[in-house]
């Protein structure tokens, strides 16, 4: 008995002995990995020790290399761990390497920046000549690799580039001559070079060798230090200069080649208006005889449908004589069918035409019931009769191969062809060469910016939408190529480079490591304007570990699209130039709330624009935004003049002070150019009257904004001068959202105004914005109006109602200043009588 006892006893001394020793074991194994963790557990928080004293931001790239270099536990430190007296030490430093390492880098970042601007304050608040705001410190003290700052029109984004650069400098985080500005424009690049020197040197800051530059200036030198040989700039390429210049070339290639000059003649004349919608895109004209919405032609009839428009032009660019929808010489009425009327009737040859609503397998529209039938009949009225019928398909006409037949067969019946794309036009207006010159060289903007071949865009081509036709947009694309190639061989034989060379260049210099140019700290300027181009050049400066990129730009202000910008480089910032911070400047300097509130609302309904709540530093300056109602477009200017001669008036009688010039500043902004007309000869010597386009007023203000021409049209506000459909084939995604980029333009001009922005508009030819800002009681009539205020349309909200008279007995109606587009009609009510309202929808037409 007592030996079994012992022996238990015994039994129990050993297992304590092994556990004993394969404790000691695991601990010795794990030693190595535990030491590894240690140090790492030591290098993060001393780090951000550290960092939290001397108030030095945790950037991306520092915690991206602790993140890189943390230990895995071994599973000996995960057995040791399991043990609860002896794994204490063994869960910590499991758990401190799990945990979220971004989230301990952020709240240490969160209470650096709440130091930094209290023992900053002094250099926040008088770096720029008034304190920067909590908004702009914050931009300025976080100090991370990459930071995107959305800045709302006249938040002072200038001032936080500025305090940005003296607070690298001043707490010895970069050094001046590692520092590069880079602007959109020469303009922009001076001012920054001015306000920087001048703030900094007020400051004692010393920045020898801080630079600001344009992209353009900035990428010459990147290839002459690449190469050891600064290119040209090509001299053609200022003030429009580049439009000119391909002009130039189309002259020549017409000039030289007979095959050339047709192909652009018809495109320019025949598929440069034709929407791609196959059916029937936007009706732009009305019949007051026959009651139809359709499109207009050069002979000045309307037709129902794109394809009998892009026939009839032929014809009358080939001088043919043709009657549209003229009765059949026979009566063929019947119980079944009104009195037959073929599409085209050519009396010379008495020949009769149809155009079929066919596509390339010979089917008609789903939409079109019966169709079949109808054709059928039709041609059985011709058999019986014996008269002859030309025929043309939708799918023929838009692929370019119904045109030579169609030729042909008027030939054939003995009607001469003369071909001549100059003959004077009493109906649509044809595009004009410039125009399409404008498209052309937009167009080469964007595939040199992307780095496009031939057969990038004939990929793409491949696999555009339906949206985009193939043989339509072929026929662009071979003149493109023609015209670019001409445009290349001028540079090469001027020994000289154009701006998007110049940026794809440089970009693939430094992407391709042969040269860096050191920089350490880049400021990048209205971001929202980058191009591609302009984009990788960015990344590329700043694609090293411990470099610092801040961007500041406003997605709301993005209107240079036409110029190669592609606004996914804002709103793609992360993807483009790696993980990184996003900071809002909200505060606007420049505009009373009212505007904010309105330029806001306005711009906001597009849903991609990204959200920012606007508030003004100022009280409120009244009504926001006025109308001016003329009757007619030869009354914009006086009415521009009664303006600025009330205002003159107002200053006179101390009604209106000063603005912070000295004088009261007035911008007249023109949607176009030519919008220069509408400004008096003369101003009243009171007031300080500047003319410019509203692309032209980027970055500037003025007390007072007046808009000449918000009006309906081709060449109104917004314009109606459309892209073309082949441009998605170069440019990045566009924006679906009905005058995108016009809104965001529109966006521009309100915000110019530090009190006041004057609309002038034309009775009946309201603008789409003027008839959205009337409806949201956003816009007020002006006492200067010589035409009261009409409703908006309640309809299609983008006219108001005018008041019209029938054709036939002269009765007046109302109705949408928008027809044809919106055939909403009214009748006019008298006192005590109900409204009659009729809104007949416009019609698709035929193929």
């Amino acid at each position: 008995m007592l030996d079994e006892a012992r022996a238990v006893v015994l039994d129990l001394f050993r297992g304590r002995s092994c556990r004993r020793g394969r404790l000691a074991r695991t601990i010795d194994d794990a030693e190595e990995s535990l030491t590894a963790l240690r140090g790492w557990k030591r290098t993060v928080t001393m780090g951000l020790e550290e960092a939290l004293a001397e108030g030095r931001w945790v950037s991306r790239d520092v915690r991206e290399t602790w993140s890189q270099s943390a230990p895995l536990p071994s599973r000996h430190v995960g057995a040791l761990a399991r043990n609860t007296k002896a794994g204490r030490e063994a869960r910590e430093l499991i758990a401190f390497t799990s945990a979220d390492l971004r989230a301990l880098v952020h709240d240490t970042n969160k209470r650096i920046r709440a130091q930094e601007l209290v023992a900053r304050r002094h250099f926040l608040d008088t770096i720029e000549t008034q304190p920067l705001t909590d908004e702009q410190a914050a931009a300025v003290v976080t100090f991370d690799n990459r930071v995107q700052v959305i800045a709302a029109a006249g938040s002072g984004k200038t001032s936080v580039m500025v305090a940005r650069a003296g607070y690298a400098i001043q707490r010895r985080l970069v050094p001046a001559d590692r520092i590069v500005m880079l602007a959109f424009n020469r303009d922009a690049a001076a001012e920054l070079q001015r306000r920087v020197e001048e703030r900094l040197e007020a400051a004692g800051i010393d920045a020898p060798g801080l630079k600001a530059a344009t992209f353009h200036s900035f990428g010459l030198s990147v290839i002459g230090a690449a190469t050891g040989r600064k290119p040209r700039l090509a001299p053609w390429l200022d003030a429009g200069g580049d439009i000119a210049m391909v002009c130039r070339l189309v002259d020549e290639l017409r000039d030289q080649n007979p095959t050339f000059r047709y192909r652009w003649d018809s495109y320019r004349l025949l598929f440069a208006r034709m929407s791609d919608d196959p059916s029937g895109g936007e009706p732009d004209s009305y019949d007051h005889n026959t009651r139809q919405t359709g499109y207009r032609t050069f002979q000045g009839e309307t037709v129902k449908s794109q394809g009998e428009r892009m026939i009839a032009d032929f014809l009358f660019l080939n001088g043919v004589r043709y009657e549209y929808e003229a009765p059949y010489q026979h009566d063929v009425a019947d119980a079944d069918h009104s009195q037959y009327r073929p599409d085209f009737y050519y009396p010379d040859a008495g020949v009769y035409h149809e155009h079929w609503a066919l596509d390339r397998e010979g089917n008609p529209p789903s939409a079109f019931a019966g169709y079949a039938a109808s054709m059928k009949w039709k041609r059985s009225v011709h058999q019986r009769f014996g008269t002859t019928l030309l025929e043309t398909t939708w799918a023929s006409i838009i692929d370019q191969t119904g045109f030579g037949p169609l030729a042909d067969d008027l030939t054939k019946a003995g009607l001469v062809l003369d071909w001549n794309p100059d003959r004077p036009v009493p109906g649509a207006t044809p595009v004009r060469h410039e125009d399409l010159a404008r498209v052309m060289r937009s167009f080469m903007t964007h595939v040199k910016s992307n780095s496009l071949s031939r057969a990038d865009l004939e990929r793409r081509l491949e696999v555009a939408p339906c949206s985009v036709q193939r043989f339509r947009a072929r026929m662009f694309l071979d003149l493109f190529w023609d015209i670019h190639d001409e445009w290349q061989a001028g540079l090469a034989a001027d020994d000289s480079i154009d701006f998007e060379d110049m940026l794809v260049q440089a970009a693939t210099h430094l992407e391709s490591g042969g040269i860096d140019m050191g920089y350490e700290l880049v400021l990048v300027d209205e971001l929202q304007d980058a191009s591609q181009a302009r984009a990788r050049l960015t990344k590329a400066l700043v694609d090293q570990p411990h470099r610092y990129l801040l961007a500041v730009g406003d997605d709301w202000q993005s209107v240079n699209r036409f110029a190669g910008a592609d606004l996914s480089v804002m709103t793609s910032f992360a993807e483009w130039f790696g993980e990184g911070q996003t900071l809002r400047l909200q505060t606007t300097f420049r505009s009373p709330q009212s505007i904010c509130d309105v330029a806001s609302e306005f711009v906001a309904r597009n849903p991609r624009q990204l959200t920012k709540v606007v508030t003004s530093a100022h009280p409120a300056y009244g009504q926001a935004a006025s109308l001016v109602r003329v009757r007619r477009f030869d009354e914009v200017s006086e009415a521009v003049a009664r303006v600025l001669d009330d205002l003159a008036a107002r200053v006179r009688t101390g009604e209106v002070t000063p603005g912070r010039s000295g004088m009261v500043e007035v911008d007249v902004l023109g949607r176009y150019r030519f919008d220069r007309d509408s400004l008096p000869r003369q101003t009243p010597p009171e007031l300080k009257v500047t003319f410019r386009t509203v692309h032209g007023s980027k970055g500037l203000e003025a007390d007072y904004v007046i808009l000449p021409n918000v009006a309906s049209g081709t060449y109104g506000f917004p314009s109606e001068v459309a892209d073309d459909p082949v441009m998605s084939l170069a440019m990045a995604e566009t924006d679906p959202y009905p005058f995108a980029e016009e809104r965001r333009l529109f966006y521009v001009a309100l915000t110019r105004a530090r009190r006041h922005v004057t609309l002038i508009g034309v009775e009946g030819r309201e603008s789409a914005f003027v008839a959205e800002l009337l409806a949201s009681k956003r816009l007020e009539l002006s006492p200067l109006s010589i035409v009261d205020l009409s409703a908006p349309c309640p309809l299609c909200g983008q006219g108001v109602l005018v008041v019209r008279r029938r054709k036939a007995d002269g009765r007046p109606f109302e109705g949408c200043s928008a027809f044809p587009r919106c055939r909403f009609t009214q009748s006019v009510p008298s006192v005590g009588s109900p409204m009659r309202l009729s809104a007949s929808p416009g019609a698709r037409g035929r193929n």
